[in-house]
């Protein structure tokens, strides 16, 4: 049976790093703007930093996506508080997103704590996949901080009405591993690229995972791969779909679940 419920048999449509063709990827905005699109659900990647805390960044460094250097996990959230994360973007068409200067948010750095609290906000029952970024520093300590943020708005205990619902999302088998032992009721995502181990591609996963998380350029190549995990029962994945060609196949597969960069031009295209 298949945990994700799909409208219409659709795929569920996920935000990738929150509607980041839209707005810089990460930042609240970029979150916000998805949910306004109608969204079925939101993705982000964590990082620790140095004083612990959990922020949605991609990269281990701060370089690309804000107007700082250093290493995340070496950088307090106070230092990373002072970047701007939010001007080095810029559009498809190639224009800069429109400033909104009423908003103080914009341009900070977000703050996993920060993110739930605006999902929570919604009353929605939103998909919500969280990577943890590997390998790092803090090895298990990132899953135990993840499970200790996500117990303080009751996200550890399985998915409730009006909610949140968490996926936990690692290429880190030994992540996952870890999540299972501190919060056994969260599902987790098992996440695989192109360049993969060949279990994944027989439909197999490890004890205790029931979905996957296929690199689209795996599905181009091997869509058998697909109906591999299909017929063992697993929920499919696939990131980052952000062509029509992708779209399609994706659809034809029956796959569950679709991240991807450009949400509103994929669920017009479902639509």
């Amino acid at each position: 049976m298949h945990a994700e419920e799909r409208p219409g048999g659709r795929p569920l449509v996920i935000a990738h790093r929150g509607a980041s063709s839209l707005q810089p990827e990460h930042t609240l905005a970029a979150y916000t703007t998805a949910f306004d699109l109608g969204v079925d659900g939101i993705e982000c990647d964590v990082r620790l930093t140095a004083d612990h805390h959990l922020v949605c960044v991609h990269d281990r460094r701060a370089n690309r996506t804000s107007n700082g250097t250093g290493v995340i996990s070496t950088l307090e959230l106070a230092r990373l508080e002072e970047l701007d994360w939010a001007s080095w973007k810029v559009l498809d068409d190639g224009s800069a997103p429109e400033a909104a200067d009423e908003d103080p948010e914009r341009g900070r750095i977000l703050t996993l704590r920060r993110l739930l609290t605006s999902l929570v906000d919604q009353n929605q029952e939103l998909l919500t996949l969280i990577e943890t970024k590997h390998p790092t520093r803090y090895g298990g300590l990132v899953e135990r901080q993840l499970v200790t943020v996500l117990r303080e708005f009751g996200l550890t205990i399985g998915d409730l009405p009006n909610l949140p619902h968490v996926r936990v999302m690692s290429f880190s088998l030994l992540a996952l591993m870890r999540m299972r032992g501190l919060a056994p009721q969260i599902p987790l995502v098992y996440l695989v690229e192109a360049a993969a181990p060949r279990m994944s591609f027989d439909g197999s996963l490890p004890s205790g995972v029931n979905a996957v998380g296929l690199d689209v350029r795996i599905v181009r190549r091997s869509p058998s791969v697909v109906r591999a995990h299909q017929r063992r029962g697993h929920d499919v994945y696939v990131w980052t779909v952000n062509e029509r060609e992708d779209v399609e196949r994706c659809l034809e597969l029956g796959v569950d679940v679709l991240i991807s960069d450009r949400p509103r031009d994929v669920m017009a295209l479902l639509d």
